[in-house]
């Protein structure tokens, strides 16, 4: 397993996979872990990842360098995600205990109330593209609820991996209630089908989910998947489209493209249609690439070689098939893995990449009659994770966002995630929350106890 980095193709650091039998090991000793963990009041549970926040924030500066060395990352946005990190760390410190109480239920002649009780083990296989925030958001809340924790993470951050593990241990968690696995992703199978592990959750790919959930179903385990997106954002009249441009180059270029909930299709109606895209091939157009540890840098790298010339690919696709760039379309001619801000028109239903999710800084642009034609668009997708709709008329933004079938839709800003909100979607989306008090449901066993009490 080999770090590289990205803007430079150089190789940082290798490790060695661990063995099936150590991996199944691994299971055996998360089990013995969660015996004790679960007993393990919330104030002691409690005290550990208050610690862990404040070594996320110690620690921010290294921390923040492995992950845009490794991946890519804008710098600045590297600081982010560890600050980020570190915020959900004490969301779910303080609000844990009060998340999981026993839920009376109002019944006649009866006692009752709902307890929550943690499963056990659970597997998390994680992406590349946060790789501290991914982890966190799955492994706090399970860990806090009283489960333990085996983390795959993806196979080009295996530093980021290692660090995970490394701050939770010095936090204080006990051995075995979070193991990082070094295994290769034919593994899965066996762990997930291990009588000791009692769910698995995976943000990644569609067809990785599927394969995840299949296995999952087909030993009764319980699941979440949060996958691709292709983000609808739509601007209706009465938008400020100076404000409008501003934040659609935002939402498209977060992460340099690389976001399942970051906009991707751009929708927009006649009358704004010209003055939006001359907005948006400007504003692209004149942001500075180069290298993600400078902090006047806009673009980066994409994650790998093999993620920029996939891109590469679909662009030449959708091209061949009707669509036309006009801005971008190619990459540049500098070392690593970079791509230059692309906006694509003419992508009809067609067209190949019209349903595809395009995981880099290129965005279509879609141009409708009205606000009937601009839902229809949005809903037009086999995905459905979040998506945004931007006007000054604020009822009617409500009515349209209403009607998107997404798990997620913003009002007058691009989607993005935050610890008190539920984050998730629908269609080939996925299915379950993470974040907010619905993420820390998923993973419990939400047990009916009942005394009659005539």
């Amino acid at each position: 397993m080999k770090s590289i980095n990205p803007a430079t193709e150089e190789e940082l650091a290798s490790y060695q996979p661990i063995t099936k039998e150590e991996a199944l090991s691994a299971v055996d000793h998360a089990h013995d872990a969660y015996a004790k963990w679960k007993d393990l009041g919330f104030s002691s549970r409690k005290d550990i990842i208050v610690r862990l926040a404040s070594i996320f924030r110690e620690n921010a500066e290294k921390l923040s360098k492995i992950i845009t060395l490794e991946m890519g990352k804008r710098i600045s946005e590297s600081q982010y995600e560890i600050e980020y990190c570190a915020k959900i760390c004490e969301y779910y410190a303080e609000n844990a205990e009060e998340f999981l109480k026993d839920q009376a239920i109002d019944v006649e002649g009866a006692r009752a109330y709902v307890q929550h009780t943690p499963l056990g083990v659970l597997l998390g296989v994680m992406p590349w593209n946060f790789p501290f925030y991914q982890v966190i958001r799955f492994a706090i809340p399970n860990i806090m609820a009283g489960n333990t924790v085996l983390m795959k993470h993806a196979s080009n951050v295996p530093q980021c991996a290692e660090m995970i593990e490394k701050l939770l241990l010095e936090a204080g968690l006990p051995s075995g209630v979070y193991t990082n696995l070094f295994i290769p992703t034919e593994f899965i199978e066996p762990i997930l089908s291990h009588k000791k592990v009692r769910g698995v959750s995976l943000t990644g790919s569609e067809p990785a989910g599927a394969s995840v959930a299949s296995i999952a179903g087909k030993n009764i385990k319980r699941s979440v998947l949060e996958l691709g997106g292709n983000d609808p954002f739509i601007i209706l009249e009465g938008a400020n489209l100076a404000e409008v441009v501003e934040k659609a180059i935002k939402g498209r270029m977060v992460n340099t493209g690389q976001s399942c909930v970051s906009a991707k299709r751009f929708i927009v109606v006649e009358p704004l249609a010209k003055k939006f895209i001359a907005g948006m091939k400007k504003g692209m157009a004149k942001m500075k690439m180069g290298d993600p540890m400078d902090e006047e840098t806009q673009v980066g790298p994409l994650s790998t070689e093999r993620a920029a010339v996939k891109l590469q690919e679909q662009v030449t696709s959708s091209i061949r098939a009707g669509a036309k760039a006009i801005l971008g379309g190619d990459r540049p001619k500098c070392p690593g893995a970079f791509f230059n801000p692309t906006i694509l028109t003419g992508v009809t239903p067609e067209n190949p990449t019209f349903d595809q999710e395009l995981f880099g800084p290129v965005a279509t642009i879609h141009v409708v009659k009205d606000e009937a034609e601009a839902i229809e668009l949005a809903n037009n997708s086999s995905y459905g994770l979040g998506g945004s709709v931007h006007t000054t008329d604020i009822e009617r933004a409500h009515e349209v966002a209403r009607q998107i079938d997404t798990g997620m839709v913003f009002i007058n800003r691009s989607t993005k995630s935050q610890a008190e909100l539920p984050f998730g979607g629908t269609k080939n989306s996925g299915y379950g929350r993470e974040l907010s008090e619905m993420g820390i449901l998923e993973f419990v066993n939400r047990k009916l106890i009942n005394q009659l009490t005539e």
